[in-house]
């Protein structure tokens, strides 16, 4: 099995490839796992708008029938945003889903994997995975941690998803030597909200500062990712104090009903919009959005060299 043989580009994607156009990486969890429906396709295709609009070209990723999936149809995109049958995908799970031709959609780490294998540079989500809550005693740690230490993708996000520990998840990206960088913003975003209380490894303003990093960063030859911090817009932003309340109380039921591994992260997610009647789904949706536009400013800057 070679990786030609396993790896499928929409005609959109093949051609801006041709072309040398900039190009967006678009996770699919987001899609069959982290938004309900029709939120989540409709979210996904005004994201890819929205990247088309400013200047480049979406490649959203997905493994179908154990093809690695560079770009999306439509078709496509309903069929991940309806089906009750899609794996959830990290590095770990690659190896089976393709050989088993499953179908699964991507997280942080395993679309990082599928966008340095296509020569994509810049990749847009929502918020990136990081040390759970306890993570100390559970060494519970998302494996896009790691994939940002190895991985040469740009992961433009709203920092870290607040269900996490953020002050850990920071310390293992210094110690994995990842930059963080905030844009606009000398603090580190958390997610729903534009503050945490940490800061970031520097901050910057323009897309064309964060395309001189990461050149500058390839030619001393340090392999590995960044994080490009952006926070949720001001107008869509969530009390931090009130969610943090609300994500410990998410914590709480969790561990009371025994859920562990991959359903943690939805059923927080899930628990966390309940409890605040919607809003936290508007607000997700925002972030990727804004997240979009800034990602999408980064590629055409990085494909001007």
């Amino acid at each position: 099995m070679k990786l030609e043989e396993i790896m499928e580009y929409s005609e959109e994607v093949r051609q801006a490839k041709e072309e040398k156009r900039p190009i967006v990486a678009l996770e699919s969890t987001i899609i069959s796992h982290g938004m309900p429906y029709p939120e989540n396709v409709e979210t996904a295709r005004e994201t890819e708008a929205i990247i088309r609009k400013r200047g480049a070209v979406p490649a959203t990723m997905a493994i179908l029938d154990g093809k690695l999936k560079i770009g999306l149809t439509g078709e496509e995109l309903d069929g991940l945003a309806n089906s009750k049958n899609v794996l959830k995908v990290s590095r770990r799970d690659l190896p089976y889903v393709v050989a088993a031709k499953k179908n699964g959609a991507t997280t942080v780490a395993a679309t990082m994997i599928l966008a340095d294998r296509a020569g994509i540079e810049v990749f847009v989500t929502g918020g990136i995975g990081g040390v759970h809550r306890e993570g100390h005693k559970t060494l519970d740690i998302s494996a896009d941690l790691n994939e940002l230490s190895r991985t040469d993708v740009a992961v433009v996000c709203a920092g870290a998803k607040s269900i996490l520990d953020i002050g850990l998840t920071l310390e293992y990206l210094e110690t994995r030597g990842v930059p963080v960088i905030g844009m606009g913003t000398d603090e580190f975003p958390a997610f729903y909200s534009r503050r945490s209380g940490y800061g970031v490894d520097c901050a910057l303003d323009t897309s064309g500062e964060i395309a001189r990093l990461i050149r500058a960063k390839r030619a001393l030859g340090l392999s590995g990712g960044v994080v490009v911090a952006n926070p949720i817009p001001e107008a869509d932003a969530l009390d931090p104090d009130e969610m943090d309340r609300m994500i410990r109380q998410a914590v709480e039921k969790a561990d009371q009903n025994g859920i562990k591994g991959k359903e943690v992260t939805p059923f927080l997610l899930n628990e966390v919009k309940r409890m605040t009647g919607g809003k936290s789904l508007k607000a997700n949706i925002a972030l990727v959005k804004h997240n979009a536009e800034v990602g999408s400013d980064l590629a055409v800057e990085l494909a001007r060299e």
